[in-house]
């Protein structure tokens, strides 16, 4: 009787053909399967083949759970990866890239990070004048126009206004004066100020928090508000500027600056990013095929029972073709379509008994467990008395 490995094209992929523990698996996988379904009295209809397709597929469906259960525990920390390198049986480290990609964003709106350069411009403001086109007049410290910038894509896009540096001038000098003797505050102490007066005050803290809530709201009530307005491609700055247009320079170039942004590609960052062309989602996740020779004792049971589930439902399918055989005296009645319905729901249980209990063993759920241990760990640990009212110290 040939062996496995003498035999041309055992199975139909040839995934583990070269699999020297496959090999060995395979030929015993014969008897198994035709004494199970009762060989030595009636003859099953399954070559040698046909049972070594089904234990193929068997071991397929095995991997195939088995990379399911780890996607679902570490996608969040191989997205980007390179999609050439076989990361089967690895065990990745956990990492936040996802989440930061995520934020990167709302960093980029708070002015505190990003993917995506931005750039600043000014406007030239004139006295008595508050409106102004951004599209038309802000320009950068060269003199051209931010709109025609390289980085709106040709100019076919819209800017987003960022951040606006028009701000009230703080005249805090008038309640923070370090050179006399009414000055409360003083940043060299928290809790006491001096002046070079020689006269010593000391006060709280919260005096400085009062004084400077004070000056704030001083200027907002006696002072013109600073504040802007943005509609269309326009801008109205208030208070309205007002300043001398003579030959007095420091007057004449007063600016308005302005930080915007334009329309991001989400394929192309301001920097080289690899990980756009890396892993993106389930679909080209580098997980290969287990290798037999690295499956254990459990899973290769599962797999023989899967095995045999697999093969009576093509016995079944087989001995469907002909529902009578006609005998001396009579006909032989065959139950194919008993084994087609045994077969499969027994392919169906062993899935979903394997699906449930990887399930119960992805990270977030060994981590629910631990925590689970910890806490009741503590519970225990309170129930036992501590004697003369020292600490029990192991070691």
């Amino acid at each position: 009787m040939s062996k496995f490995f003498q035999t041309l094209n055992p199975t139909p992929f040839g995934f583990f053909d070269d699999d020297l523990a496959f090999q060995k698996e395979a030929d015993s996988m014969i008897t198994f399967v035709k004494r199970k379904l009762g060989d030595d009295i009636l003859s099953v209809e399954l070559t040698k083949k046909q049972i070594w397709a089904c234990l193929e597929e068997s071991t397929l469906e095995y991997s195939s759970l088995v990379n399911e259960f780890q996607t679902k525990s570490q996608l969040s920390n191989v997205l980007g990866a390179s999609t050439g390198s076989n990361i089967q049986g690895k065990y990745a480290h956990e990492t936040l890239d996802f989440i930061l990609r995520l934020a990167e964003p709302y960093a980029q709106d708070a002015g505190i990070g990003g993917s995506y350069n931005t750039l600043s411009g000014s406007i030239k403001l004139q006295s008595g004048r508050q409106d102004y086109d951004i599209y038309d007049e802000l320009k950068d410290e060269s003199g051209n126009l931010i709109f025609s910038s390289s980085l709106n894509g040709g100019g076919a896009g819209r800017m987003k206004i960022l951040e606006v540096f028009h701000f009230s001038p703080q005249a805090a000098y008038r309640f923070f004066d370090t050179t006399s003797a009414i000055n409360y505050l003083n940043n060299e102490f928290s809790f006491e100020s001096f002046t070079p007066e020689t006269v010593f005050y000391v006060l709280p803290v919260f005096e400085d928090v009062l004084r400077g809530g004070q000056m704030g709201l001083s200027n907002r009530v006696r002072r013109s508000n600073y504040s802007y307005r943005t509609q269309g491609t326009k801008i109205r700055i208030f208070p309205s500027p007002n300043f001398d247009d003579g030959n007095n320079v420091s007057t004449k170039n007063r600016k308005l600056w302005i930080r915007v942004g334009f329309g991001s590609d989400p394929f192309d960052p301001a920097y080289n990013d690899a990980t756009i062309n890396g892993v993106s989602d389930f679909s080209n996740i580098p997980y290969d095929n287990i290798s037999y020779s690295n499956i254990n004792s459990m899973g290769r049971q599962w797999i023989r029972e899967f095995c045999l589930a697999s093969s009576k439902e093509l016995l079944g399918l087989v001995r469907s073709k002909f529902s009578t055989v006609p005998i001396p005296g009579g006909d032989l009645q065959l139950d194919g379509s008993t084994l087609v319905t045994q077969g499969r729901e027994d392919q169906e249980k062993l899935s979903t008994s394997m699906k449930e209990l990887l399930d119960s063993l992805t990270y977030d759920k060994m981590l629910e467990g631990e925590a689970g241990k910890a806490e009741n760990l503590q519970t225990v640990l309170k129930t036992i008395p501590i004697p003369m009212g020292k600490a029990i110290v192991i070691g």
